[in-house]
């Protein structure tokens, strides 16, 4: 199916594209790289099958956005999920769940019980990591915006990297439960809760502007009260300003002044309510809603911010035949690459 000889208001026809949109990778100006990788995740897992659940549910998303006139137009590719990456997955989180569980029993991170099994899924993660990279590279390359699904938090740390070497400053925006500011957290050096901490060991990453944070540890705390490079909207301070009068708009507006002309949006998906995303790895009571989370993005785009790439993580599916999850994941997805690629923007 081109195009030419597609129906906006027909049915979308599943063929392994996000939404079922017509475009080749090769003819697309924006690139959807499914990463199905959780295997750090330290609660509960299954933000590998996310990528595959949020292509199944899309199909079910109209195409009109309110924002972007003709947003099917927008030609949006989509690599395969890569079966070799979820295979390896699946080895090396049972691997990670061994290492988990000895250290819930008392165990310590540099036993000699657990070391092997470490340095295993160390190697295998940075891996992943190199693998990420080296695609995003290649398309970023061909000047096409890279989007990275996830997976767990881990993933998009190779694209974060590539982005470095195309752009010399850029700021993220983490829409997140979690700082993710944790240092190896149980000795994983790329867990997915120490994306952020790695994210900054890259020097092009000039901010961290962080919102809807709500679990968080005194080391992370610290941190970010020792680094003026991160910026933390809390959401019990969220909650807070809304309770005592200040409305959203204005909210969005401090969070979005901290941020440099070129953004990129690290957006894990446990940063709303629960309701919205009930089996995610480390689901958080309070966050924000669903329409507080898009009016944030378009308020950074009506601010004349680029948005140069973005990651969705940590959707994962609930029982078959529930797609609530990869429902709400693949709205927040097109709604991110609408306003990335916003050829017009009606807002």
């Amino acid at each position: 199916m081109t195009q030419e000889n597609c129906n906006p208001n027909g049915i979308s026809v599943p063929n392994g594209c996000f939404f079922g949109l017509p475009y080749s990778v090769e003819e697309a100006e924006f690139v959807f790289l499914p990463v199905p990788w959780d295997v750090t995740t330290s609660y509960r897992e299954g933000a590998s099958l996310g990528p595959q659940a949020i292509l199944e549910a899309s199909v079910q998303l109209d195409w009109y956005d309110f924002d972007v006139p003709n947003a099917w137009t927008i030609p949006l590719g989509t690599l395969p999920i890569e079966g070799e990456i979820l295979a390896q997955n699946g080895q090396m989180r049972a691997i990670a769940k061994q290492i988990i569980e000895h250290l819930e029993q008392g165990g310590e991170v540099d036993d000699a019980a657990i070391a092997t099994s470490l340095a295993k899924v160390n190697q295998a993660c940075a891996d992943l990591n190199h693998w990420v990279y080296t695609q995003s590279q290649k398309y970023l390359d061909q000047s096409k915006v890279v989007a990275v699904v996830g997976g767990d938090h881990s993933a998009p740390l190779g694209l974060m990297q590539a982005l470095g070497e195309k752009y010399p400053n850029y700021g993220i925006l983490q829409i997140d439960a979690h700082a993710d500011l944790r240092q190896a957290y149980e000795g994983f050096t790329y867990s997915h809760a120490s994306i952020m901490d790695n994210a900054l060991k890259i020097p092009q990453i000039s901010r961290l502007v962080q919102v809807g944070i709500r679990d968080i540890c005194q080391a992370e705390i610290n941190q970010i009260n020792d680094d003026s490079r991160i910026i933390l909207f809390d959401d019990w301070q969220l909650k807070a300003n809304t309770y005592e009068g200040m409305n959203w708009a204005t909210q969005c507006q401090q969070i979005i002044s901290h941020l440099p002309h070129q953004v990129y949006i690290s957006f894990d998906i446990d940063g709303l309510n629960p309701s919205y995303c009930p089996h995610t790895g480390t689901p958080v009571p309070g966050g924000l809603d669903f329409n507080q989370a898009i009016y944030l993005i378009r308020a950074l785009v009506k601010a004349g911010k680029k948005i140069i790439g973005f990651d969705l993580c940590e959707v994962a599916p609930g029982e078959p035949g529930d797609q609530w999850d990869g429902n709400v994941g693949a709205r927040i997805l097109y709604k991110l690459a609408c306003l990335t690629q916003k050829p017009q923007l009606k807002i």
